[in-house]
């Protein structure tokens, strides 16, 4: 199996992701890889921590998510893993609901959203975002 990281998600992907169908509430799993050092365009804040500036990212979207009836179920550090093996282990690990695809992509198209991205992209140096829905829908 072949993971490949990333910050932004494809023309491609994004086309098929939102193209999809709008079948309702679903839940996006994280996985998060951080930068040793956050990167910020402007050079600002050097001495922070990926980790740090994603944190940033992280208390902001709460109300971005909030503004769209989403919300965070969970978010935690990667501790171990007990089956499987990757060559680079994640770093954290969050969940959020959305009620629809229409609603994340309101959020991130929002005015709000764009000013907090600059977090999320100093401080990530990768992720995966796996959209679930639950079973029975």
């Amino acid at each position: 199996m072949r993971v490949d990281n990333a910050i932004f998600p494809s023309m491609e992907q994004a086309t098929s992701f939102f193209g999809g169908p709008k079948n309702g509430p679903f839940v996006m799993v994280n996985l998060l890889k951080f930068k040793d050092k956050a990167e910020y365009a402007d050079g600002s804040d050097s001495d922070l921590s990926g980790t740090a500036a994603y944190a940033r990212y992280g208390k902001a979207i709460q109300a971005c998510l909030a503004a769209v009836g989403g919300r965070q179920i969970y978010a935690g550090n990667v501790t171990g893993m007990m089956i499987g093996e990757v060559e680079d282990q994640w770093d954290m690990i969050a969940l959020v609901e959305y009620p629809s695809l229409a609603a994340m992509q309101k959020m991130v198209s929002s005015p709000e959203y764009q000013a907090i991205e600059i977090h999320r992209k100093a401080g990530l140096a990768g992720q995966l975002n796996i959209r679930t829905s639950k079973i029975g829908r």
